[in-house]
């Protein structure tokens, strides 16, 4: 058995979307405290940049870890159709009671496009840029119980850190 080089791929999209930082878990002060201005009652938009990644071996007869058609076709269906110039909120069932965090929208896009690819297991990584500033990734990992009590200390920590600073460290804020 000889091993092939692992290859990363990227292709980038944009696409705009509004939505109100708001969560159904939280009361209406907490979630003014927490998301700050980005929970205005009327929402606010972004213009993303994202980046998906696939990662794989080159293939010995195409020389490609995947045909950029292909992901180009698949980030249409599960990015493009689902999310652009729409209100996150309203118009993606996903988000009906969920917040409309860039890091939900993340596993949002992940999960699309684990559901449509031929070869999902390609897939290596979710990187959005919400601003400038803002960019969150994700790959799929799953949080493990173990560390339950770090995960709460962060989480308080931006919670606080939110508080004082009128915007949530994950939120739409270029601060």
């Amino acid at each position: 058995m000889s091993s092939r080089p692992q290859v990363y791929l990227t292709r980038k999209e944009c696409f705009s979307a509004c939505h109100r930082l708001h969560s159904p878990f939280l009361s209406e002060e907490a979630n003014r405290q927490v998301y700050g201005k980005c929970n205005n009652p009327n929402g606010h938009g972004h213009n993303y940049t994202v980046e998906v990644t696939v990662r794989g071996p080159v293939d010995s007869k195409t020389g490609m870890v995947m045909n950029i058609t292909d992901l180009k076709e698949y980030m249409e269906q599960a990015i493009m159709k689902k999310l652009d110039h729409l209100n996150l909120d309203k118009d993606v069932p996903y988000f009906k009671n969920l917040a409309s965090t860039t890091e939900n929208v993340a596993i949002f896009i992940w999960d699309s496009l684990k559901l449509i690819m031929d070869k999902p297991e390609l897939l290596y990584e979710i990187k959005i840029y919400e601003t400038d500033k803002n960019s969150v990734i994700y790959r799929g990992e799953k949080h493990t119980v173990g560390h339950h009590h770090h995960h709460e200390a962060v989480k308080q920590s931006r919670v606080t850190n939110s508080s004082e600073n009128s915007s949530n460290l994950s939120s739409d804020s270029d601060s």
